[in-house]
C-alpha cells in the first residue's frame, strides 16, 4: 500500500512538473505600458502549432470590446474568444514563426514566446526584425 502511494505521488509530480515547463496554459496578459492585468489567454497546440485564445477579459469595462481596427475575418468580432497567437512552432526552447495580433490596435505582428522561469512567459512581437518590436511577461494561472 505504501508503495502504491508513494507511486501515485511521484507521477502527480512528474504530470505537474512537465506541466509547468510548457508554454500551453492559462496565462495572465500584462500591459507592458501600465502594469495592469488585462486578459486570461489560453496557450494551446493544435496540429503541432501553438495558438493562444483570449478566454477571459479582467477588466470590467472592456468585456464586451470588439476589434474594430483589426483587418479581414477579425473585423468587429468580440475579443472576447479571439485567437490572438497563431501558428507558432517550437525550435529549441523558443516558439517562432507564427504571429500575435493586437486586439487594441488591430495590428498583427510577428511573435517568439519563450519560457522565462517556471510561471512566466515571454512574447516578444515584433516587425521585420526581433529589435524592432516590444516584449510582454505574461504570468502563468
Amino acid at each position: 500500500m505504501k508503495n502504491w502511494i508513494l507511486t501515485m505521488g511521484l507521477l502527480f509530480l512528474v504530470i505537474g512538473n512537465v506541466q509547468s515547463q510548457t508554454v500551453i496554459g492559462k496565462w495572465k496578459t500584462i500591459d507592458d505600458e501600465t502594469g495592469e492585468a488585462k486578459s486570461i489567454v489560453e496557450v494551446y497546440e493544435q496540429s503541432g502549432k501553438i495558438y493562444g485564445k483570449i478566454i477571459r477579459i479582467l477588466r470590467k469595462e472592456h468585456v464586451n470590446d470588439v476589434c474594430s481596427l483589426c483587418p479581414g475575418a477579425n473585423k468587429n468580432k468580440p475579443i472576447l474568444g479571439m485567437v490572438i497567437i497563431n501558428g507558432l512552432k517550437k525550435d529549441g526552447d523558443e516558439y517562432k514563426g507564427g504571429t500575435i495580433l493586437d486586439p487594441t490596435t488591430g495590428k498583427t505582428y510577428k511573435c517568439n514566446i519563450t519560457l522565462d522561469g517556471v510561471d512566466k512567459l515571454k512574447l516578444r512581437g515584433f516587425i521585420g526584425i526581433s529589435l524592432l518590436g516590444r516584449t510582454q511577461y505574461w504570468s502563468r494561472i
